[in-house]
């Protein structure tokens, strides 16, 4: 993978850890491995390898994962790789669950700019799918029909429940934020909001496709999504179509005024 562009980095990245990450599933599951095993040795193999690779092709940069502790020297580095090795790993370590993914993304500032996310790729590799900035995904087509709104298994916050209630939406349960910002991305579902709060790396690299893509990414006041920031706590997000956009953050600001 020598004398790669960023963006073609981050796709074969997300690309070969999923394929580490099935190998290695399949395996442990053959051999009655518990879930919290399969879980722990998918969250190691898939840090190491994305630490390793990212170290051999682009040593200089700084690197902000899930799996290891915050080297504060990112906040003043220009290039910082924001990365989830294995985003959904409950799900992951459910035999048969393919809503899971790798994010890899990278932020980048420039001429003293604040900084922005520039390329970044997810994988859903019980799909065989790879999202990307290399090759950006083309804009879902508009959905007719009532708006269908993608949702947490286990959680449904009351911002999701406005939102749901004033468009009409049909709603549909996946795991993992990847999956579930690459839903909106496939044209699967229409609208992902999230007010329960993620770190970071669970978002940049879907944000980052889910741009590329031609869809609306905010705050759910509206507001841009900002990383690289030194508290690395995000609370809050919309993913969605842009002809959308407008009724959900209405239907948010509304919400917040009450």
């Amino acid at each position: 993978m020598l004398n790669l562009t960023d963006h073609l980095l981050a796709e074969k990245l997300a690309s070969e850890t999923g394929k580490r990450l099935i190998a290695l599933r399949e395996q442990l599951f053959n051999e009655g491995a518990s879930p919290w095993y399969v879980m722990d040795a998918g969250d190691a193999i898939a840090h190491r390898f994305l630490i390793d690779s990212l170290r051999e092709h682009r040593p200089n940069d700084a690197v902000l994962s899930e799996e290891a502790a915050d080297d504060q020297l990112r906040l003043s580095a220009d290039r910082v790789w924001i990365i989830d090795p294995l985003d959904g790993s409950n799900e992951y370590g459910e035999i048969g669950r393919s809503d899971w993914a790798v994010h890899v993304a990278l932020w980048e500032r420039s001429d003293g700019s604040a900084g922005e996310l520039t390329a970044a790729a997810v994988a859903l590799p019980a799909h065989d799918i790879t999202l990307s900035t290399n090759s950006p995904p083309p804009t879902p087509p508009r959905h007719e029909g009532n708006p269908r709104l993608v949702v947490s298994r286990n959680r449904t916050s009351r911002e999701v429940v406005t939102v749901a209630q004033a468009l009409g939406c049909d709603v549909a349960r996946l795991g993992s934020a990847g999956a579930k910002a690459m839903a909106v991305v496939l044209g699967e579902t229409d609208i992902y909001v999230h007010a329960g709060g993620q770190h970071q790396w669970d978002s940049a690299a879907p944000i980052a496709v889910a741009r590329a893509a031609g869809l609306h990414t905010s705050r759910i006041d509206g507001s841009p999504l900002i990383y690289n920031e030194r508290d690395t706590w995000l609370p809050d997000l919309v993913v969605c179509q842009q002809h959308l956009a407008e009724r959900v953050l209405a239907a948010l600001r509304e919400y917040v005024g009450h």
